[in-house]
């Protein structure tokens, strides 16, 4: 995340790690070479619109823990790294409820273009009332309403890239005085239940012309988007067991949808400490909690699940109620019905993801039983004191997974989407927006 902490609260203040210079362009572009060193396969860039004012009703333990504020935008974080990098993809987060999808549209072609095709957009529809307030809004609009305005946001979206400009329709022929052929671009009329639009896509075909699409969504709602529109999703999940449930309703869903259950790839987050020796790591991890703020943790939490936890004392009972914000978390803590005591206890650094600890071949291990038990396809990884924690995951547990054959030994040609599915640059007939391009297409 463009920010000093993300997720790990107050790791920011070790001494050797270097988020504080996040607003360097070269803190960017050297991760990005460390990455691409160690064959990873995107940089997912996270991104809030909004702050954290659910616990203690303000930002000042937001402010001076840095808990996601500041936070500078994504986007403009991509062509720099691209530069630098030929095989890294870049996954970026974008708020549908913050910007018209017209603009937005030319944007993330322009990302692909600058990328040669290694683009996605992570699709978020928000959960932060202060979000709402900044732009205009009494409020979040309610939980399912977000998903439905992103359905038709993404219908809109896939009119401008996928049907503006046919194929062919540039020519770049100098002698003839002929860039593109007007004959083959074509104004788009949408008017959809919260979006209209009528014009032509500022921009031309790009490599993949729709983003590889990422999603994080395991409510009821939230599943039914994924298995219409997204290609990676995100879940979370406290063992292999809950990983392979979710994974199992999210595949069944997609082919409910008219895909296949290959068409998505299910990421878990994961935070890994690793060292030379299982002992090293335990030593780093040790060194690491003594710089961690629960407290931090839970006000992060608080934002999530819209509940100011600041209100109970330690092993007070905790009304964990139906709330606007992240479903999935409400339900989770509700499940668990932990105090504040406990969920502070649990968040010596932070507990929304699993910790694997050991050498490289210890969290190779443990990786491997995720991605066999869970059936997930891959990890998010979050970070912990930086950059020496993607230096340690890329120098022990690489070369343990290369050995165990679960990791490639070379990237892909093509662009992220064939990278990642092997089906070729742009979205298959059966996603929603290949239907609709191929619809349009024959009854031109």
């Amino acid at each position: 995340m463009n920010c000093v902490g993300h997720i790990n609260h107050g790791l920011w203040t070790h001494p050797r790690d270097r988020s504080v210079d996040y607003a360097k362009l070269s803190h960017w572009t050297d991760l990005a070479k460390v990455l691409e060193g160690g064959l990873f396969d995107a940089m997912f860039i996270a991104d809030i619109v909004g702050v954290y004012d659910v616990y203690g009703g303000s930002i000042d333990l937001t402010a001076r823990e840095a808990i996601q504020l500041p936070v500078n935008d994504p986007t403009l974080l991509v062509p720099a790294m691209a530069a630098v990098t030929e095989g890294l993809g870049f996954g970026v987060t974008v708020n549908t409820a913050v910007e018209h999808p017209y603009t937005f549209a030319r944007r993330f072609s322009t990302l692909d273009h600058l990328t040669e095709g290694r683009i996605g957009w992570n699709v978020v529809t928000g959960y932060l009332d202060s979000a709402a307030r900044a732009v205009g809004r009494d409020a979040m609009r309610e939980h399912d309403e977000r998903y439905d305005r992103a359905d038709d946001y993404l219908e809109l979206l896939y009119k401008l890239w996928e049907t503006s400009w046919e194929d062919g329709a540039v020519k770049r022929d100098k002698p003839a005085r002929l860039y593109a052929d007007p004959s083959k671009i074509h104004e788009i009329r949408h008017d959809g239940p919260f979006y209209q639009s009528h014009g032509f896509h500022l921009s031309e075909p790009s490599p993949q012309r729709t983003p590889v699409i990422f999603q994080a969504g395991t409510s009821g709602r939230g599943q039914r988007f994924a298995a219409r529109h997204a290609e990676c999703v995100f879940i979370g999940a406290s063992d292999p067991e809950a990983a392979r449930r979710t994974s199992r309703q999210l595949r069944e869903a997609v082919v409910a949808a008219g895909r296949r259950p290959d068409d998505i790839r299910i990421l878990v987050g994961m935070s890994v400490v690793t060292g030379q020796t299982d002992e090293d790591a335990q030593d780093r991890l040790a060194d690491y909690v003594t710089h961690a703020s629960p407290e931090a943790a839970l006000a992060h939490f608080a934002a999530g699940s819209g509940i100011d936890f600041s209100r109970y004392g330690l092993d007070d009972e905790i009304s964990y109620g139906p709330t606007n914000a992240i479903q999935s978390t409400t339900a989770a803590a509700r499940q668990k019905g932990l105090t504040r005591r406990q969920l502070l206890e649990a968040s010596r650094l932070d507990s929304r993801y699993p910790l694997v600890v050991g050498s490289g071949k210890t969290v190779a291990a443990e990786l491997g039983r995720w991605a066999e038990e869970g059936e997930i396809d891959g990890f998010n990884l979050t970070r912990t004191v930086t950059p020496e924690c993607w230096h340690d995951f890329v120098r022990f547990v690489v070369p343990a997974l290369q050995e165990r054959g679960l990791y490639k030994a070379a990237y892909r040609t093509g662009t992220l989407r064939h990278r990642l599915f092997g089906e070729g640059d742009r979205l298959p007939p059966r996603h929603a927006g290949g239907t609709l391009r191929d619809e349009a297409a024959a009854a031109r």
